[in-house]
């Protein structure tokens, strides 16, 4: 059974959609079921497997249990961009972005220690909405001046067709 029918099914059984509301909060995002994500990351993985890879990059926190399996599967590091810069990380990249499901705007950072100009980076998050995430991303890539090679969610709730994904909107009817 393919990783998107099994979400879809788990969604159905523990989930909930109301509109453009998906709630998974008893198996991805508040409690999380490990051999989903491990499933989820692997269908990822090898959607990107020829792409050279050298760095996945997610956003705190949401995003981090997938880019961990993701970035497992491919054998290269993962990044979380920040939401509060330590006194640790004097050199950054930094980029606004606004979460519409916790109504409130924050910067991502990341330190230019870890973001290399000759890396070749895969966004991962959970949820797609309205891009303001990837497009902070996009930023923090470009400030770097390393290349962002893909995108991909579990859930893509957008238009933006350049973004892989499990499911989108239109899979949850």
């Amino acid at each position: 059974m393919s990783a998107a029918k099994i979400l879809l099914d788990r969604i159905q059984r523990d989930g909930e959609i109301n509109g453009e509301v998906v709630k998974v909060d008893q198996f991805l995002n508040h409690m999380v079921d490990p051999v989903l994500i491990h499933l989820l990351g692997d269908d990822i993985a090898a959607r990107f497997a020829d792409r050279g890879v050298t760095k996945i990059l997610t956003a705190e926190t949401s995003g981090i249990m997938l880019a961990q399996a993701v970035a497992l599967t491919l054998k290269v590091p993962f990044i979380y961009a920040k939401k509060k810069r330590p006194i640790t990380m004097p050199e950054y990249f930094a980029a606004a972005s606004y979460s519409f499901t916790k109504q409130e705007s924050t910067t991502l950072y990341v330190s230019q220690e870890v973001l290399l100009s000759t890396d070749k980076v895969l966004f991962i998050d959970d949820f797609l909405a309205k891009g303001s995430t990837v497009k902070a991303v996009e930023e923090i890539v470009a400030q770097a001046k390393a290349e962002l090679v893909g995108a991909a969610v579990i859930i893509n709730k957008s238009t933006r067709k350049d973004v892989e994904s499990i499911l989108t909107l239109a899979d949850l009817g």
